[in-house]
């Protein structure tokens, strides 16, 4: 009878063909459930290929350099503590678990479309005043020894990492990501640098500074003296790798000049350039363009990526500005906003209202010496035509009554017209037409006014009619006298017919 005891009796005779393979692969799962401890007794460290290895050296027994250096928290030559070198993916051997602690670490991975910002933890220190450390030949960061013997410097970094996969050593440098700078159509990118010299005295912006690209490398801008503020330079429509440790962009709309005006330049940055505005004119420099000072030279028509925070324009219209002296009427410009009707008293000591348009023109050639005197057509209008033309008409209606001011209308229309075109030729501004609008008397005198033409008219009608009258009166009396006139004829003939009759009896 076959039993439980007797089958057990017979397994090791039947595995004993199979024990060599049995112990085999009873080996091969304990080393596959325990190859990383089993690796890590033998000193032996994979390293995959998605990752790097950050080596910490628990102690160094042997050779000079032993404990870091005071400050210093990463090692360079072998001492105790975070190593410089790190481990390629690959199969590294003698690195003893009691010795070395091995981190994997993930690749550091720039997505398109951004930048990575780099934070050194150790190296030597900044200058005083510095904000960013300069750039070291160290394979974009991936070579941390290179960074510490070639003189890098701990904290912020004024390069970056652009999109790419970087073996970067987090011992020794924090990686931040931050989205590239864009700059939309139509706009400009005004730039504000965080780091640099200080301004020159005297200037509100940096000076110019070139062959760095855009202010996409840093190091470059600093190497050449750059200094820290707004730039005079701007970044046109675009993307680019700017360090946002390094720079501040603000995004502004293009300046765009209209058909029909010109932009006058005032640029508060530059040197003092030499006075190009003649000897007759004294109200003010103008310069060349580039210079601080209002431009000789206007902008024309179009769109400028101009920096205004170290620029303002003025608009100044070229064609035929018409400028209405009314309450109720303004134009689109909104220059003669605040001008209204005119209020005069006559010699006969009436107060009468009178609406005037002005029309004039400033060329091209001369809309910088008009912003020179002025500053801006507000102040044109407000200091020379409001009280040129007000005052002119106020002075003309004391000469006259407001009958005589109403019929003598063509007459003071022309007169004014010259009086103040001969003005605004000082000023540099061409009058081209002065019209004389509504005016208004008051009302009581334009009910004297016309209740008298009222009269008038009444006495010529009644003029008329009498005069109807008596022609008709005439008529009538011509019409009886002819009437009687045949009634004697007809008697004078019964007469004679009589007297003939008899005269034949």
């Amino acid at each position: 009878m076959v039993t439980p005891n007797y089958i057990a009796g017979l397994l090791p005779e039947v595995l004993a063909p199979y024990a060599i393979w049995i112990w085999a692969l009873l080996a091969l799962g304990v080393f596959v459930l325990f190859f990383r401890p089993i690796l890590q007794l033998l000193g032996v460290v994979i390293v995959p290929e998605d990752k790097i290895g950050l080596v910490t050296k628990k102690f160094a027994l042997f050779g000079q350099h032993k404990e870091l250096p005071s400050g210093r928290i990463i090692a360079l030559n072998g001492e105790a503590g975070f190593q410089s070198q790190t481990l390629a993916p690959g199969l590294y051997f003698w690195k003893w678990i009691w010795q070395f602690e091995i981190t994997l670490q993930p690749l550091t991975v720039i997505p398109d479309g951004e930048i990575g910002l780099i934070l050194s933890k150790d190296g030597g220190e900044l200058p005083r005043g510095a904000v960013l450390a300069r750039a070291v030949d160290c394979q974009m960061f991936q070579d941390a020894a290179a960074f510490l013997r070639g003189g890098g410097q701990k904290g912020r970094q004024a390069a970056f990492l652009t999109a790419g996969t970087y073996r970067i050593n987090t011992f020794l440098f924090d990686v931040t990501r931050a989205r590239m700078t864009q700059i939309r159509e139509n706009m400009v990118g005004i730039v504000n640098t965080l780091d640099g010299e200080p301004l020159s005295e005297g200037q509100i912006a940096g000076r110019m500074t070139d062959g760095h690209s855009n202010f996409q490398n840093a190091d470059a801008f600093l190497a050449a003296g750059g200094s820290r503020g707004v730039q005079p330079q701007v970044i046109l429509a675009g993307s680019y790798f700017l360090n946002p440790w390094f720079v501040h962009v603000e995004e502004i709309p293009m300046t765009e000049i209209a058909i029909g005006s010109v932009g006058v330049i005032i640029s508060y940055y530059g040197d003092d350039g030499e006075d190009v505005s003649g000897l007759d004119f004294k109200h003010g420099n103008i310069v060349k363009r580039g210079h601080k000072g209002v431009w000789a030279e206007p902008l024309g028509p179009g769109k400028y990526p101009l920096n205004t925070y170290i620029l303002r324009v003025e608009h100044v219209p070229t064609t035929n500005l018409v400028l209405n002296w009314a309450n109720a009427r303004s134009e689109a410009h909104k220059l003669d906003a605040h001008l209204s009707t005119i209020t005069m008293r006559s010699k006969d000591g009436f107060p009468f209202n009178l609406d005037v348009s002005q029309i004039i023109h400033i060329p091209m050639t001369e809309a910088s010496k008009v912003i020179a005197r002025f500053g801006n057509m507000n102040n044109l209008v407000s200091q020379v035509l409001e009280p040129t033309i007000g005052n002119y008409f106020r002075n003309s209606a004391q000469d006259s009554d407001v009958i005589s001011f109403l019929t003598t209308r063509k007459e003071r229309q022309a007169s004014a017209k010259e009086h103040i075109n001969t003005v605004l030729d000082q000023y540099n501004v061409n009058g081209v037409d002065t019209l004389i609008g509504d005016i208004a008397p008051p009302e009581s005198l334009m009910k004297t006014l016309t209740d008298r033409k009222l009269a008038e008219e009444q006495k010529v009608t009644y003029d008329t009619q009498r005069m109807a009258q008596e022609t008709r009166q005439d008529l009538e009396k011509e019409t009886a006298i002819a009437d009687i006139q045949k009634q004697i004829v007809q008697a004078a003939q019964g007469v004679q017919i009589a007297a003939r009759v008899a005269a034949a009896a």
